[in-house]
């Protein structure tokens, strides 16, 4: 479990094949700086398994299903990437509750300069849409972020904004975002359950009828 606040910027050393997968080795000193065999790190919000370390890198497995979901397929040494350890059950929730389970990706439209600040327009996959709300939590690459702005329901393209404070833009890789450059996303939990049981509400109605009356009335 992670809160979406970034301790560090790490970059990717060395990528190897591994069956379907890879396996990725990371240079970040502050996230080893305590790490013990099995601990998870979240690498741009992925959510990895310490398998190797030394004193200033891990290495992970990646596995096919997460190549496929996240950014993290195609990568290779070189590319910088937002880590951050496991919250601690006695830590500071900063952020928001994030998984480090990826739901998907999406593409930055567009950066939007301001005096103090920058505004990032990301697209969002359809199935994602109804689970992003104005002023809610997303999770941007591992960044907890608030939604500052979300298209409308309806047809037509689906997409959010987010605002960036300059401490977000120094301390994590959004800074360097451009349009075009694809990110990883993970929503808010709680929408995600909701969702979840909303689709079990509908069609539950007349079994719950039916469970409740007989036929001479109410049990």
């Amino acid at each position: 479990m992670f809160t979406g606040i970034v301790e560090e910027i790490g970059e990717v050393t060395a990528v190897e094949p591994s069956g379907d997968g890879v396996r990725v080795t990371v240079r970040g000193p502050k996230a080893v700086s305590d790490a013990a065999h099995g601990d998870s790190i979240s690498v741009s919000g992925v959510c990895l398994t310490v398998v190797d370390q030394g004193p200033d890198w891990f290495t992970a497995d990646v596995m096919k299903q997460t190549l496929d979901m996240s950014t993290l397929a195609g990568v290779s040494p070189g590319r910088a990437v937002n880590l951050e350890r496991a919250t601690a059950a006695h830590g500071r929730l900063g952020g928001h509750i994030v998984q480090g389970h990826i739901d998907g990706t999406g593409e930055v439209l567009e950066v939007r300069p301001g005096a103090q600040w920058q505004v990032l327009r990301i697209s969002l996959p359809a199935s994602l849409a109804p689970l992003v709300v104005d002023k809610g939590s997303i999770a941007v690459d591992g960044v907890s972020l608030t939604v500052s702005d979300a298209s409308p329901a309806g047809p037509g393209d689906a997409w959010f904004e987010v605002s960036l404070i300059p401490e977000t833009l120094a301390a994590t890789t959004l800074g360097a975002r451009a349009a075009g450059d694809r990110v990883n996303l993970e929503t808010d939990i709680l929408a995600r359950h909701v969702r979840r049981l909303l689709s079990f509400a509908a069609p539950a109605a007349p079994a719950l009828r039916e469970a409740n009356f007989t036929e001479g009335g109410s049990r």
